[in-house]
């Protein structure tokens, strides 16, 4: 048996197929809190609140014994012959109920086992590492305990269950650009960084796979983007993290090549410019000259492709004006 939360709350037999689903919002949250708890007592008190809130019914206490009966018939028992023993699923204790799982076992510690798995794995084998985090976010039907969010205890397990999915996905995209599969990726996080506008690491990591697909002007677009939306939500301009990114966007880091291309597995965190050998005291060898000239070219390059991504953002607001005379009013 496997009881099943990242997305609405069921149970199904691993072995036979059979999908048990809680009917009812009150049975879905009964059943979901004693999951989340599974192996603790839930006291009658918390079970009520995660079920009613603050308007629980006079005869509370029979209310939720009723809604515990019920669950237990939901809950599968050995057929008569087949020699398996019984197991009580759910065992009353004087301040509460218990869920025992027994040898059953819980999506979100399989989702959690995988993770950890390819958290590990991403320095040394992102290869691996990709494949055991995408196992893990496959797992995944859609938001964790959908329908079951009444209480407390529900409420805060789908809010850390969706921030360990959040960064399973970020550690799923670094493994990715380690293993040099940039151009896979791109879509992906396009979406996220609409569906998640606040994490600034999506950014990030879109940032790098559009660089790397020679697509320079559209990785610094995704950090104009993100800017803007920081600054109209929250006030804020982006961290260090994103601002050396751009950084190092436009200064061309070696860093930020692919594996394969710099001969090592190239680092998605932002790395500072390197420094300018100092010619010989009191003057500058012709070594220096060059890399002064090359520098002085380079910021000229920078300087163009700013004016270019401003050129166009003038005629974008250009034509917006002419198909609508009244806007600039």
């Amino acid at each position: 048996m496997q009881f099943r939360i990242l997305g609405p709350v069921e149970i199904q037999d691993e072995r036979t197929g059979l999908r048990i689903l809680p009917t009812g919002a009150k049975q879905r949250a009964l059943l979901g809190a004693l999951v989340v708890k599974s192996g603790h007592v839930v006291s009658v008190h918390r079970l009520i609140d995660e079920l009613w809130g603050e308007h629980p019914p006079t005869n509370a206490t029979n209310a939720l014994q009723a809604h515990v009966a019920r669950l237990r018939r939901l809950l599968p028992v050995p057929e008569p012959g087949s020699g398996e023993p019984h197991h009580e699923w759910i065992v009353t204790r004087s301040l509460g109920y218990v869920l025992r799982l027994g040898r059953s076992t819980t999506d979100a510690d399989r989702f959690n086992e995988l993770a950890t798995q390819g958290r590990a794995a991403a320095a040394d084998d992102p290869q691996q590492a990709t494949e055991l985090l995408r196992g893990a976010l496959a797992l995944w039907r859609g938001p964790a305990l959908e329908g079951s969010v009444r209480g407390d205890i529900c409420a805060a397990e789908a809010a850390q269950l969706e921030e360990n999915r959040l960064t399973a996905l970020e550690t799923l995209y670094d493994a990715s650009l380690r293993a040099a599969r940039h151009d896979e990726i791109i879509g992906e996080l396009e979406e996220l960084t609409t569906d998640h506008p606040m994490r600034e690491r999506f950014y990030d990591l879109l940032m790098v796979a559009l660089y790397r697909c020679g697509r320079q002007g559209e990785a610094l677009s995704v950090y104009d983007r993100a800017r803007k939306r920081l600054v109209h939500e929250l006030g804020v301009e982006p961290g260090p993290a994103l601002r050396g990114r751009m950084n190092a966007i436009l200064q061309h880091d070696p860093g930020l090549a692919a594996p394969g291309v710099s001969g090592q597995v190239a680092s998605v965190h932002p790395m500072p410019p390197p420094a300018r050998p100092p010619g010989p005291a009191g003057r500058a060898g012709p070594d220096a000259t060059v890399l002064s000239l090359s520098g002085e070219i380079a910021q000229l390059h920078h300087r163009i492709e700013r004016l270019s991504l401003e050129q166009e953002e003038l005629m974008r607001r250009f034509d917006r004006l002419v198909a609508h005379p009244a806007a600039g009013l």
